[in-house]
C-alpha cells in the first residue's frame, strides 16, 4: 500500500466509533477520509438514520471538501472496524459528476488491490 492511502486510512480509522444517537440515528461506524489533487485531506463519517434519510461518509467527506471549494480527488478510501470498502454506487455517481477528471480517482479495496472510480462506474447514466 501506497504511503498516501496509508495516511488516508489511517485518518479514516480514527473516526470510526459508532454512536447511537438516540432510536433514529446511529453515526460514525463507517469513515472516509480523501484527498485531492491539491494535497488536502477531508475526512467524514456516516449517517445512519431511520426511514433512509442516511448519508455515506464519501458524501460527508465531498461536503467538506466542497465547502474549502475543490473537486478533484485523487485517492479515497473508506473503512468500517476492521473491514475496506470501496465507495456505493451514489457515491461513485457523486464523485464522477464533481469533475470528469474524477474518472481517475484511485479507490483503495479490501485486498488492498486499488481500482479507479472509472472502473468502478464505467458507464455514466
Amino acid at each position: 500500500m501506497d504511503k498516501d492511502f496509508e495516511i488516508l486510512l489511517n485518518e479514516a480509522k480514527r473516526l470510526i466509533n459508532r454512536v447511537e444517537l438516540n432510536k433514529y440515528i446511529t453515526y460514525g461506524g463507517v469513515a472516509s477520509a480523501l484527498m485531492t489533487d491539491k494535497g488536502n485531506i477531508y475526512t467524514g463519517v456516516y449517517i445512519e438514520a431511520k426511514c433512509g434519510i442516511g448519508f455515506c461518509a464519501e458524501h460527508s467527506a465531498i461536503a467538506d471538501m466542497i465547502k474549502h471549494g475543490e473537486t478533484k480527488i485523487v485517492k479515497i478510501v473508506s473503512a468500517k472496524k476492521g473491514q475496506i470498502y470501496p465507495p456505493c454506487g451514489r457515491c461513485r455517481e457523486l464523485i464522477r459528476m464533481l469533475d470528469e477528471e474524477n474518472l481517475k480517482t484511485k479507490v483503495l479495496l479490501e485486498d488492498g488491490k486499488v481500482v479507479t472510480i472509472g472502473e468502478l462506474l464505467p458507464y455514466p447514466w
